[in-house]
């Protein structure tokens, strides 16, 4: 077992993400499935001076956790993390993934993803370098399929209704078959208008199917974006740009609309 008190905790960034480019189940029967989208702009980093693992989770499932991935009885460290609990922005697995390799874990992505889901019942894929770049089935903490990289957007993004921690025993998502089938293919060409279009495609049906209706259908077309995108569960909502297509006065428009906490960042691209 390591022996956290005897090294040094090592400063660790995790990146977290804004909501999913797609979510949902793939067939009636088959797994929710999600293709997250990374925000580099958010994360969770350790050591910090905020919240401990402790104030978050169940003491048993943090002792499991630390269990799993050799960590002996662990003082868990300070953290200081940019996103709220039940955002859609990843808070809870950047939390568990910077304090494991804060505290030294550099064993497999896998295990560390089986531990997370092991506290948190569905997990995001944060432990992998490039999470946007998997069919990732949350609930299973596996990836499902190894995707083509994206191209570079730019997204103009803020919260919209209450924050909503994800229960792991919900799987009333829509299909999303149809959705993933056309997605190598349009990654694969850079095509970002159509994967815009797919992104879109999924929010209406999550929206159309779990609520609650917002006004990214009507931002998008006023400001001129390719499509949008949304956290399936939680409030991150996203408008999805060209880059260098933003319009002056974006994140005002989206904050006259009622959304808070808006940002702007790029992601995909060569990184």
């Amino acid at each position: 077992m390591r022996d956290p008190a005897a090294m040094p905790c090592t400063p660790v960034t995790v990146p977290g993400h804004f909501g999913e480019w797609i979510q949902g189940r793939l067939g009636p029967d088959g797994p929710v499935a999600l293709i997250t989208l990374a925000c580099p702009a958010l994360s969770a980093r350790a050591p910090g001076t905020g919240i401990r693992l402790p104030a978050l989770f169940d003491a048993a499932r943090l002792d499991a956790f630390a269990a799993a991935l050799g960590l002996n009885s662990p003082d868990w460290p300070a953290l200081d993390c940019d996103m709220p609990l039940g955002a859609g922005a990843g808070a809870s697995t950047a939390c568990l993934v910077a304090s494991a390799r804060a505290l030294g874990h550099c064993g497999p992505r896998d295990a560390l993803a089986r531990a997370c889901l092991g506290v948190e019942g569905a997990s995001d894929p944060l432990m992998h370098a490039h999470p946007d770049r998997l069919l990732w089935a949350s609930r299973r903490a596996e990836v499902l399929r190894d995707l083509p990289s994206l191209p570079e957007a730019e997204i103009v993004g803020g919260l919209w209704g209450d924050t909503e921690r994800t229960d792991p025993c919900d799987e009333n998502f829509p299909d999303i078959s149809d959705l993933v089938a056309f997605w190598s293919g349009a990654a694969a060409r850079g095509d970002l208008a159509a994967l815009a279009g797919i992104a879109t495609e999924s929010a209406r049906r999550s929206t159309a199917h779990r609520g609650p209706a917002d006004p990214m259908p009507d931002l998008a077309r006023d400001l001129g974006a390719l499509g949008y995108a949304r956290a399936h569960t939680g409030p991150a909502r996203a408008l999805i740009f060209a880059p260098g297509k933003v319009p002056n006065g974006a994140g005002a428009g989206l904050q006259e609309a009622g959304l808070r906490d808006v940002l702007r960042f790029r992601t995909g691209g060569a990184a």
